[in-house]
């Protein structure tokens, strides 16, 4: 429970943090959170779930959502992941030049294959990334996400991850620029991201 509260207060911190910055200037075009500026998250150098090393700059030219989770999430990332989907069939013709990353906080577990069938479940273009248990919490550091193994069930070997729930989008220049908050909506997340493609 300590955990979870934990997580939460996390993400509302980040919130808050995104809505001094915007009393502070312009009014915010997005629904989303902007992190526009932020001096976090600049990259990443993680595996893909075909054992490719991918950085952000090899989206260049897209948008990319980079989404924290794990497979073995009861609730909100199969739900999440679900919810990107249908952004991508209301963004058309413009799914093509966005990019979900699915950035596994669970390795010991979520080994490529495993990954693999996760993500593109929900659609072939989403791509599962991976790295070892250090780089894992190194990478969540990097992005100021919690994220904590709970105890393993001692008759099933099953344990759950407690994660700060939402993605960050990087804009087609590989700006970080938005965090997405649990309970976003497909049209508002499409109407972030069509303004991201056409700026």
């Amino acid at each position: 429970m300590r955990s979870r509260f934990l997580a939460v207060l996390l993400a509302t911190l980040v919130a808050l943090c995104a809505c001094d910055q915007r009393q502070a200037g312009p009014q915010s075009k997005f629904n989303s959170i902007d992190v526009t500026g932020a001096d976090y998250g600049k990259d990443f150098a993680l595996t893909d779930h075909d054992g490719k090393s991918r950085t952000l700059a090899d989206f260049n030219g897209k948008v990319v959502l980079f989404f924290f989770g794990f497979t073995n999430c009861p609730d909100y990332c199969p739900t999440a992941l679900a919810s990107f989907k249908k952004v991508l069939q209301l963004l058309g013709s413009d799914a093509q030049r966005v990019q979900l990353v699915f950035f596994t906080l669970d390795p010991e577990r979520d080994k490529p294959e495993v990954l693999k069938q996760y993500v593109t479940g929900f659609d072939p273009s989403f791509l599962g990334l991976y790295t070892d248990v250090e780089a894992t919490r190194k990478t969540a550091q990097q992005f100021r996400i919690f994220f904590e193994k709970q105890s393993v069930d001692s008759a099933t070997g099953n344990y759950n991850v407690d994660h700060t729930v939402g993605a960050y989008v990087f804009d087609p220049q590989g700006r970080l620029r938005l965090f997405i908050a649990s309970g976003a909506t497909p049209e508002k997340i499409a109407e972030d991201l069509r303004a991201l493609l056409t700026s």
